[in-house]
């Protein structure tokens, strides 16, 4: 039986425009959907009800429909502020923190008219790449639920997969979008660095931390994607590189081009971790690469040059990072062994020692756009396992589980130090019906590129007509 949630964003916007639904009817349905469904699956920390029904009715009376997600239901993910919504970053420690300011990209998706449902679950601050806290249940694939989602964004890839909204934006600083999407079977794009003004990365440490896009298809990621960069001043003189193509939806609605592509199953973590890559993500890269090679892009072995400061240096910065969350004396006590340990660690950090690791991974960057330089994109595995089950990371052991991290997710860090825009994409599923994806990374301002080989990889494989039980 077709219901709403079966069309594309694309497709759910051009029927609000025809007026063939309203945004109150949309709203209205994607919030039964998650009253009846998300119990079992934890997409939202909070539900908004009213106030979605409310700015619903609001759009519908008094905003322009020209506004480019004009009806269109989103969730704020639990790091983002929106004024008079609790905002509980995962973590005991803001227990019934209510803002009373919005964040800039809050202010930027609703002046493109979107309406949001609420807040979808991340792990505490954001720091882990899997979403399952002490203060909500666990974010769990619609494909199998007792298996992770991934995170930062687990929640928003969890309610995107399960249709209980049409897309979602995250953020990613280490691979908190497309850790998600992969684990989900979604599409997930990290922009470059500087591309989006309401999160251009120049305001966090390091620069690691952009907003990005989480859907079903590279066209309605492109769609998002567009609204968040063409929303909003820049607050820094820097802008990524565009193309001058229009609208990104442009390059992903035409999937043109033949490119060169270099393939690397080498990470930056290898001299310091154990990284094997299991054969389900082997076999998601080698079905990737033959279509790819199918459509004629010239592919081309390729291996980084070993660098063994990387993860001592992306270390540095992570703890870094930590130190300032707003914690001190007993309040240390409310946070996850996890947290606690990168905060301490990170306020033991020397200027030194930090203006030393800054400085490495700066040269970490330029030395990886110089390898890069002869390709127009490279692919990775997106992630080097399958989803790991809930409750499999280290608990207690603070050490242990930033290890297990790193050997879930080698290959996702480095296109955030070095603000390159990367990709993942859906392509291949176990057999025992987990999806598992790759990673495209891409030239500075290069996501033009990346949409049109999603699309192209889109169109052979039609990932995005599966979908999981919950459908």
């Amino acid at each position: 039986m077709f219901e709403l949630h079966h069309l594309s964003a694309q497709d759910q916007w051009d029927w609000l425009q025809r007026g063939e639904i309203t945004p109150v009817e949309l709203t209205r349905h994607y919030l039964e959907r998650i009253e009846r469904l998300d119990g079992g699956l934890g997409a939202f920390v909070t539900v908004t009800e009213e106030a979605a029904i409310v700015r619903a009715e609001f759009l519908f009376e008094n905003v322009p429909k020209s506004a480019p997600l004009w009806g269109l239901p989103i969730g704020d993910k639990d790091l983002v502020n929106r004024a008079g919504v609790r905002t509980g970053y995962g973590s005991r420690l803001m227990d019934g923190f209510i803002p009373d300011r919005s964040d800039a990209i809050v202010e930027v998706l609703d002046a493109a008219g979107s309406v949001s449902l609420g807040k979808t679950s991340a792990p505490e601050f954001g720091l882990p790449s899997y979403t399952e806290s002490l203060v909500a249940p666990p974010a769990r694939t619609p494909w199998n639920t007792e298996l992770g989602a991934g995170g930062s964004s687990g929640g928003a890839a969890v309610a995107v997969a399960a249709g209980l909204l049409p897309f979602a934006p995250g953020s990613d600083g280490g691979g908190s979008v497309r850790i998600p999407a992969a684990a989900c079977g979604l599409v997930g794009l990290k922009p470059s660095r500087g591309l989006v003004p309401s999160g251009t990365g120049l305001s966090t440490l390091g620069g690691l931390v952009v907003p990005g896009p989480l859907a079903r298809s590279v066209a309605d990621a492109a769609m998002l994607l567009d609204a968040l960069v063409e929303g909003g001043d820049y607050p820094f003189t820097v802008r990524a590189p565009r193309w001058d193509g229009g609208a990104l939806l442009n390059a992903a609605v035409r999937g043109e081009g033949r490119f060169q592509l270099g393939v690397m199953t080498t990470s930056p973590w290898d001299d310091a971790y154990d990284i094997e890559i299991a054969p389900e993500a082997s076999a998601a890269l080698a079905l990737a690469l033959s279509e790819l090679d199918a459509v004629g892009h010239g592919i081309e072995e390729f291996a980084l040059e070993p660098d063994n400061s990387y993860a001592p240096n992306f270390r540095t910065i992570w703890q870094a990072g930590a130190a300032g969350i707003p914690a001190e004396g007993a309040q240390l006590d409310l946070l996850e062994p996890l947290t606690k340990w990168l905060v301490l660690r990170g306020r033991q950090v020397s200027a030194r020692e930090l203006s030393s690791a800054l400085n490495a991974l700066v040269e970490f960057e330029r030395s990886i756009i110089h390898q890069f330089r002869r390709f127009d994109a490279v692919v990775t595995p997106a992630l080097a396992m399958t989803p790991r089950p809930v409750g499999w990371y280290d608990a207690e052991d603070a050490e242990h589980n930033f290890a297990q991290q790193v050997q879930y997710t080698p290959f996702t860090s480095f296109a955030n130090v070095t603000g390159l825009p990367a990709i993942t994409l859906p392509v291949y599923e176990t057999p025992e019906g987990i999806p598992m994806g790759v990673q495209l990374v891409g030239r500075p301002g290069g996501e033009h590129v990346l949409l049109a080989i999603g699309a192209q990889l889109e169109r052979r494989l039609s990932w995005q007509r599966k979908h999981p039980p919950q459908w």
